[in-house]
């Protein structure tokens, strides 16, 4: 029971924990216990069984984990099914998309097998479809054309004298850069992936790639413009590459030739009705139509000779590397990205789950041994992704079928897609692209749910558009950090209030129910606090406590050196009249032995000395008027009082909240001194909400994950200054990394762990008890009256 002016009985809890008490209540642990405990975790650790091999093994290689298990009855005939409808989109999509990477069209069917095998042994997701993509062809494409431009391979021909590109020269250096980049960029996936850096991905989010594949759309359709119209641009590289080739194009449209025209936009037509015909009948056709490899045979540029057998490994070229090796860990980024996105999104719905470190590797491992094999960056294909699951796939036998039917194809049907035209191709990708144009309608729903987000994906649109695929990214990345950073330099500051019959801590301006607890300032950032936003926590809270620190103190310390001053003065005074008296003295003796003198003469004059003195003194009294004198406190601790009123006989003792706005501050100091009349100007109420019935001040860092040198300097001087106006500061909800932070930095060296609460609630309490002798209201929380020593 507490008692006060109003009796009010709060009944006990629970014992108040700080971080004093944790640590009293962990070393009752016995020491040997710990001892063992550690060696028993080593030994652990050290030790090789039979059962931490096989779970290595199998992490290592998922495929141990599934294919004992497999059931040909049940899964056989769905995944049969789901590789064959995969396989057949694998040969188009391959062959066009090898466009887009600038290369002969029959790696794009190398790239569409060797990849899908590697990720059968080593891959953990069931359902996605390894091979060419949109995006990384693109991307491959723009490396190429940058290293092997066609200004590189002119040759004059011997029969009509005008230069010529050599085409075969060409082709064979873009596919050792293509194989160079895709082995680095490979080789990049596994060592991230070994080193568990599986977490990269994460810091693409979703409106910065759905902003860049939409981007990259836009320089597909670019790039196939040349070959739907029949023309040939110039090849442009480095930033605003797209405006200029657009703007070659356009200047070539009257020279576009009209049957790959024809061809063209009779090609897109079929494929789009095709394609919707398939989404339409999904349900009833087991396998979709492949309308793709319907193609339009005629007099046009053609395909050419897709070699038969498959090649053998070569040794990529490694003075390459050095030039590449930024593209090639954008590659690694997009398409690690892209390809576990697809596959946690597949996990979800079927109830399983991805290593997200394991697939980097299977993914490296991929596209590194494609590319011994002449194949170009690969990842998982959203369309074939989806036929694949829609289809019944439930395994990555799926993707061994597709693998086969690619195989084929490449050993005894090239020569039937040698006559195919590159328009039919042009128009494939065309088509393919349009669920990333669907993406645009993210601008207005970004726009209606986070404004942040939207800019993120206009900027990088824009980037990517003008800056190229490679830099784009590097922008995009950079201007999502930023705006990362510029959310936790302003984050939202709030005080807290109690929800009575709970342990909750609400915003009081957020939630009407809560209540402020009287004399305690409960003050919480909803971000981090880090050298970015340190000087911004210590300006909130100034604000939202109401007490201005830097001006109180300035004016503290103002004070107390006037008020050394006056002392100095005063003991200049006293010195001086000790000096007159002993000068009157002296020379009272010397009249006593030089003759008779009176005493009462010689006291009325001390008496007048001593009356002009007290005069004086007065006299600076009555000259001001409404005057206020601070008295200053005799230890650090006491809080300020003053003399208020006109004359010195009836003045009263007050405090500092008793204080008008309109009372002017003086000090009882000389006229000359200039320091002391620009502080008489000085109005309390321009000093902010002086107040002193707030004596505690509760600081929630249960939102910090980390404390950096910058921040724990803030933390001491809020401690140091607000001390110094008798305000104690508590830290309240600290997680367990930032209590360490604090204890490597050297906090506790000045300020106690007493002052370290492991909530806001236990830090409440202390405060009530601490403070609240006598004063307590009638409140509506639980105070329990423990007997530990806190």
């Amino acid at each position: 029971m507490v008692t006060g002016k109003t009796c009010t009985m709060y009944c006990v809890e629970r014992e108040i924990l700080d971080e004093q008490r944790l640590e009293e209540l962990s070393r009752r642990l016995d020491s040997s216990q710990t001892h063992t405990l550690f060696s028993h975790r080593l030994k652990n650790s050290l030790r090789c069984s039979i059962p931490k091999l096989k779970r290595t093994v199998v992490g290592f290689l998922p495929v141990l984990y599934w294919l004992p298990h497999y059931s040909v009855w049940d899964y056989g005939m769905p995944d049969l099914i789901s590789g064959i409808s995969v396989g057949i989109m694998h040969l188009p999509q391959g062959m066009a998309y090898a466009l887009l990477a600038s290369l002969p069209p029959v790696f794009g069917l190398y790239s569409s097998f060797y990849p899908a095998l590697v990720y059968f042994f080593f891959g953990s997701s069931r359902h996605i479809s390894i091979g060419t993509f949109t995006i990384l062809s693109i991307m491959v494409g723009s490396v190429t054309e940058r290293l092997a431009p066609d200004e590189n391979f002119l040759i004059v021909n011997k029969t009509s004298g005008i230069e010529e590109v050599d085409i075969t020269a060409r082709d064979l250096y873009r596919v050792q850069v293509a194989a160079a980049t895709t082995v680095l960029g490979g080789s990049i996936q596994v060592i991230l992936g070994l080193m568990q850096f599986g977490f990269v991905g994460t810091y693409l989010s979703e409106p910065l790639v759905r902003a860049y594949t939409s981007a990259a759309a836009a320089h597909a359709v670019l790039a196939q413009l040349k070959t739907i119209f029949g023309v040939s641009p110039a090849r442009f590289s480095g930033p605003l590459s797209m405006v200029y080739t657009l703007v070659d194009v356009c200047g070539l449209l009257p020279n576009t030739h009209l049957p790959t025209l024809v061809v063209s936009v009779l090609s897109i037509v079929i494929l789009i009705t095709a394609k919707e015909l398939n989404n339409r009948c999904r349900k009833k056709l087991q396998v979709p139509i492949p309308v793709e490899n319907n193609a339009v045979y005629c007099d046009l540029h053609l395909v050419g000779k897709i070699p038969s057998g498959i090649q053998p490994p070569t040794m990529p070229n490694a003075s390459i590397f050095p030039e590449v090796v930024v593209d090639a860990f954008a590659l690694a980024i997009v398409g690690y990205a892209i390809s576990v996105s697809l596959g946690k999104t597949f996990a979800l719905k079927h109830g399983y789950k991805i290593d997200s470190s394991q697939e980097l590797v299977a993914l490296g491992l991929s596209n590194a041994v494609g590319g011994f094999f002449q194949c170009y960056s690969v990842c998982a294909s959203m369309s074939r992704s989806l036929i694949q699951e829609t289809t019944g796939g439930r395994t990555q036998m799926a993707g061994i079928a597709s693998s086969v039917i690619v195989l084929v194809t490449m050993m005894k049907l090239g020569s039937l897609f040698q006559e195919l035209p590159k328009a039919v191709l042009a128009a494939i990708v065309f088509v393919n692209l349009k669920g990333m144009f669907k993406q645009y309608t993210d601008i207005v729903t970004l726009w209606r749910r986070n404004k942040i987000d939207l800019v993120v994906w206009l900027v990088t649109w824009v980037s990517t558009l003008l800056l190229n695929l490679d830099m784009g990214l590097a922008a995009s990345i950079s201007f999502a950090m930023l705006t990362v950073i510029f959310r936790t330099q302003s984050p939202r500051y709030s005080v807290l209030g109690h929800l009575p019959g709970t342990e909750l801590y609400l915003d009081l301006e957020s939630h009407r129910e809560v209540r402020e607890v009287p004399g305690i300032t409960i003050f919480r950032s909803s971000a981090t606090i880090y050298f970015a936003n340190a000087e911004l926590y210590l300006e909130a809270l100034k604000e939202k406590s109401g007490l201005d620190i830097t001006k109180m103190i300035t004016y503290k310390r103002r004070q107390e050196a006037k008020q050394r001053k006056r002392d100095r003065r005063a003991a200049r005074r006293a010195k001086r009249q000790a000096k007159r008296q002993k000068q009157a003295l002296r020379a009272a003796s010397q009249r006593s032995r030089g003759g008779v003198f009176s005493v009462e003469e010689e006291a009325g004059q001390l008496g007048e000395r001593g009356r002009d003195f007290i005069q004086d003194e007065e006299s600076g009294w009555k000259n001001r008027e409404n005057s206020t004198v601070f008295i200053m406190p005799e230890t650090p601790n006491n809080s300020w009082v003053y003399l208020k009123g006109t004359d010195p006989e009836t003045t009263t003792l007050g405090s500092m909240s008793d204080l008008q706005d309109g009372d002017i501050t003086t000090l009882g100091c000389s006229s000359e001194d200039t320091l002391s009349r620009d502080l008489e100007r000085i109005s309390l109420g321009s000093l902010g909400k002086w107040t002193w019935d707030i004596h505690s001040i509760i600081l929630d860092l249960s939102t910090a994950n980390f404390i950096d040198t910058v921040a724990l300097k803030t933390l001491r001087n809020i401690f140091h200054d607000f001390g110094e106006i008798d305000v104690d500061i508590y830290i309240a909800g600290c997680q367990a990394p930032v209590v360490e932070q604090l204890e490597q930095g050297g906090f506790f060296s000045d300020i106690t762990k007493e002052r370290l609460f492991t909530t806001v609630h236990d830090a409440v309490l202390y405060c009530i008890n601490l403070r609240g002798d006598g004063t307590l209201p009638n409140y509506d929380i639980k105070v329990h009256m423990s007997n530990t020593r806190l």
